[in-house]
C-alpha cells in the first residue's frame, strides 16, 4: 500500500495546484469528489436562477473539458441506468422538460422517464439545503426548478425541433460548409448534450462553476458529511469513509482499467479468498478482508497520479481490437515534494526542451557538444532543486485487460540527488553521438516546410532502443516489452539485456534492408547500445590507437564504403555499394569478406584517379592487425559497428565532393 500512501502524500503537497493549468487541455490536478466532463452547452444564468443566454462549445480539445462534482457512484457509472452528477449533466438529468420535447432517457430508465431529473433534483436539493449549500449550486437549482431548459434552448437555437415540438434525431438539411458549428457538429445526437453553468451575479460577474474553487470545496465537504466513517482506513491509519469504488480513466481519457477494483462478485475476482469486497472476517471487526481503502484517500491519490501522469508521464499506446490505438505500459516518475525532476525515458534534447522550441521561428543549430552541455546544466539544475531530502518515485504501470491496472515496476527509496545521479550514469554509459531528431520548420515569410537535424550526445530514449532492436514497424507490444525491460537498467543500474543488444548490432549489419535514415540511427543506436553492454569506455571520435581486431575491421570496411560510394556519386550512379550489400555477411566471416569487398574496389580506385589517400589508409590498417587476428574468419562482435562508425564519420568530415547539409527543404 506504500504507493498509494506516496500519492496521497504528493496530492496534499500540490494541493495548491488544483485546477486547470494555462493550457486546459492538459489533465488537471482534480478536487476530491470531482471528474472532468466534456461539456457541449455552456447555459448563463443569474444569482436568482434567471436564464440569460447559451451558446455552443465549440472547441472541444481546448475548452470543451470541464471539471464537475460527482458522487463515487456516478464518477464510475455505466450500464441501464447511470447515476446523476449534481450539477453539471446530460439533457435527461438537467432538463424537466426533455421528455416534453421527445427526449429519450437511457432503456433503464424507461418505465419511468422522469427518474433521471427526480434523482438530480433530489441530490442538488440535498447539497443546497445543506450547511454547505454554495450559491451557485443553489442559482442552478432555482433555474432547474423551472422545467423549462429545452424550452430555452430551443428559443435561443441551441437545440432543434420538428413541427410536432420534437427534438430533431439528426439535422434535416446538408449543412453549410461555411456556416458555424452547431449542436450536431459537436455532441452527435441532440440527447447526448451535457450541460455546464456561468452564473453572473453582483459580486462575481461570469464566474464559471467549474472554475469556482469555493464551489469545489462545498461539494466535497458535503458529500464527505453524507457517509459515515468505519475502521479502518489503512493508509491514514484512522477511521474514515470506506469505499469499494475507485477512480478509472488514469492512464489517459477514456481509459477504463483500474488499479484497485472490487466490483466482480460472480466471476473470477475473489477466486475464493474472499467473500466479499466488504464482508468482515469476524463481525466483531468490521473491516474489508483484504485491506480497507479511505474515499479521501483513494480519490487523492488517484488523482494526483492521473495529474503526474499527463503532466510528466510516459503513455505507451498499442493497437488493440479494430485497430484502435489504447494505452498501455505507462512510465511515471515523480518527486513527493511536487518538484520537476527529469524523466527516465527521456533522451537528452528532450531534456532540454528542443520539442518544445517553436514550429514558426528558425532555431540555431547547435554542436552535439553544445547539446551535452546544456543537458548537464540541465541536470545540475535539477540537482540543485531537489536535493538530498526529496523522496523520488518512479512507477511502471501496465494492463493485461481493459479492467485491470497493474503496477510491474515500483521504486520510493530513491532520494532526489540519488535518482538524478542514476539517470546521468546511464547516459553517461550509453552515450554515443546520434543525428536522427529533427524538428519541422514553416518559414514565415516563403511558407516553405524546412527539415533541422540536431545532432546529441548521450542515451538515446527507451522507445527508440526498441524500434533500433526490432524495426520501427514491428508490434506495438514488443515496443512497450522493451521499454519496460530497460527500465531497470536506468533506475536500478542493471545490465543491458544481451538479447536486445544483439538484435541491434544484427539490424545495423542489414543497411540494404532500410532507409538511409533508418539505418544511420540503428547504427548510432547498436553503438550506444554495446558500448553500454561491454562496460568498456570506447572513444565516440575515431581511435587511430586501437589495434582490436574487431574495431579495425570495421574501420576497413567503412573506409571501402566511403570509396565505392564517392566513385558512384561522381559517376552520378545511385546504388548500394558493396561494402553495404555485404555488411552482414562480413560480420559474420570478415577474412573472407574482406577480399571480396576489396578486390571489387579496383575500378572505383581507378574512377577517382587511383584513390591515393583510401589506399594509404587501407595499407595503414591493414598494418595494425597481428596475422593471427586478420586471418582469422571468426563472426566480428559489436565493436566492429564502433570502428566502422567512427571512421565513417572522420571521413565525411573531411570529404568535400558529396559534403553533408544540415537541412533538407520540402516543397
Amino acid at each position: 500500500m506504500s504507493w498509494i500512501q506516496k500519492l496521497y502524500e504528493t496530492y496534499n503537497n500540490c494541493e495548491g495546484m488544483k485546477g486547470y493549468s494555462i493550457d486546459e487541455s492538459e489533465r488537471p490536478l482534480l478536487p476530491i469528489f470531482h471528474i472532468t466532463a466534456q461539456a457541449h452547452i455552456e447555459i448563463t444564468i443569474d444569482g436568482e436562477g434567471n436564464f440569460i443566454k447559451a451558446s455552443i462549445i465549440t472547441d472541444k480539445k481546448n475548452d470543451a473539458s470541464t471539471i464537475i462534482p460527482a458522487t463515487e457512484n456516478s464518477a464510475s457509472r455505466a450500464g441501464s441506468k447511470p447515476e446523476c452528477h449534481p450539477l453539471c449533466d446530460g439533457l435527461q438529468y438537467v432538463a424537466g422538460d426533455f421528455t416534453k420535447y421527445g427526449g429519450e432517457v437511457t432503456s433503464g430508465f424507461a418505465d419511468n422517464p422522469e427518474e433521471p431529473f427526480n434523482n438530480f433534483i433530489k441530490l442538488l436539493t440535498a447539497w443546497c439545503n445543506s450547511d454547505y449549500k454554495h450559491p451557485k449550486a443553489q442559482a442552478v437549482l432555482r433555474y432547474i426548478e423551472k422545467k423549462s431548459l429545452i424550452k430555452d434552448l430551443v428559443e435561443h437555437q441551441i437545440l432543434f425541433v420538428d413541427t410536432a415540438e420534437k427534438l430533431l434525431m439528426k439535422r434535416l438539411t446538408k449543412k453549410d460548409k461555411n456556416a458555424s458549428k452547431d449542436i450536431f457538429d459537436v455532441a452527435g445526437s441532440q440527447d447526448n448534450a451535457f450541460i455546464r453553468w456561468i452564473i453572473e451575479d453582483q459580486s462575481e460577474l461570469g464566474a464559471k462553476a467549474w472554475k469556482d474553487k469555493s464551489l469545489w470545496k462545498s461539494w466535497s465537504e458535503f458529500y464527505l458529511s453524507t457517509k459515515k466513517k468505519e475502521p479502518l482506513c489503512f493508509v491514514t491509519g484512522e477511521n474514515a469513509l470506506l469505499t469499494s469504488l475507485h477512480p478509472k480513466y488514469i492512464r489517459a481519457k477514456g481509459d477504463g482499467a483500474k488499479i484497485i477494483s472490487a466490483n466482480d462478485t460472480t466471476d473470477f475476482t475473489f477466486r475464493g479468498r474472499f467473500l466479499s469486497d466488504k464482508e468482515a472476517i469476524r463481525k466483531k471487526f468490521p473491516i474489508n478482508q483484504s485491506c480497507s481503502v479511505g474515499a479521501e484517500v483513494s480519490q487523492k491519490a488517484h488523482n494526483a497520479l492521473i495529474w503526474l501522469i499527463d503532466k510528466q508521464g510516459k503513455v505507451f499506446w498499442v493497437k488493440g481490437n479494430g485497430g484502435r490505438k489504447e494505452p498501455a505500459l505507462t512510465v511515471v516518475s515523480w518527486a513527493i515534494s511536487g518538484k520537476p525532476i527529469p524523466k527516465p525515458t527521456d533522451d537528452p534534447l528532450t531534456v532540454i526542451g528542443f520539442d518544445e522550441l517553436p514550429n514558426d521561428e528558425p532555431i540555431e543549430i547547435s554542436t552535439a557538444q553544445d547539446v551535452a552541455k546544456k543537458f548537464n546544466t540541465r541536470m545540475l539544475g535539477y540537482a540543485t532543486e531537489i536535493g538530498n531530502t526529496d523522496n523520488v518515485i518512479v512507477m511502471c504501470l501496465d494492463s493485461a485487460t481493459k479492467g485491470r491496472l497493474a503496477i510491474t515496476y515500483y521504486r520510493e527509496d530513491l532520494s532526489g540527488s540519488e535518482f538524478i545521479q542514476r539517470i546521468e550514469n546511464w547516459h553517461k554509459s550509453c552515450e554515443w553521438i546520434h543525428d536522427y531528431r529533427y524538428k519541422t520548420i514553416t518559414e514565415k515569410e516563403t511558407g516553405k516546410r524546412k527539415t533541422y537535424f540536431q545532432p546529441f550526445i548521450g542515451a538515446p530514449a527507451p522507445i527508440n532502443i526498441a524500434e533500433a532492436a526490432y524495426g520501427s514497424d514491428t508490434d506495438d507490444k514488443i515496443k512497450k516489452a522493451t521499454v519496460a525491460r530497460l527500465l531497470p537498467c536506468i533506475i536500478d543500474g542493471k545490465p543491458i539485456p544481451r538479447d536486445i543488444v544483439e538484435a541491434a548490432v544484427k539490424r545495423a549489419c542489414k543497411p540494404v534492408t532500410m532507409e538511409e535514415w533508418e539505418w544511420t540511427k540503428t547504427l548510432s543506436i547498436a553503438c550506444s547500445l554495446y558500448k553500454k553492454y561491454s562496460k568498456e569506455d570506447f572513444n565516440m571520435y575515431l581511435d587511430e590507437n586501437r589495434t582490436t581486431r574487431d574495431y579495425l575491421y570495421g574501420r576497413l570496411l567503412a573506409i571501402a564504403d566511403r570509396l565505392e560510394g564517392q566513385a558512384l556519386y561522381k559517376a552520378k550512379e545511385k546504388r548500394e555499394t558493396n561494402a553495404a550489400r555485404y555488411m552482414q555477411l562480413f560480420a559474420e566471416h570478415p577474412f573472407k569478406t574482406w577480399r571480396q569487398i576489396e578486390l571489387a574496389l579496383s575500378p572505383y580506385k581507378a574512377r577517382l584517379g587511383g584513390a591515393h589517400y583510401f589506399t594509404k589508409l587501407i595499407d595503414e590498417i591493414m598494418c595494425k592487425f597481428s596475422p593471427e587476428d586478420f586471418n582469422s574468419d571468426k563472426a566480428l562482435s559489436g565493436e566492429f559497428l564502433l570502428g566502422y562508425h567512427c571512421q565513417r564519420a572522420e571521413l565525411w568530415k573531411g570529404n568535400s565532393d558529396a559534403a553533408d547539409d544540415n537541412s533538407t527543404e520540402e516543397a
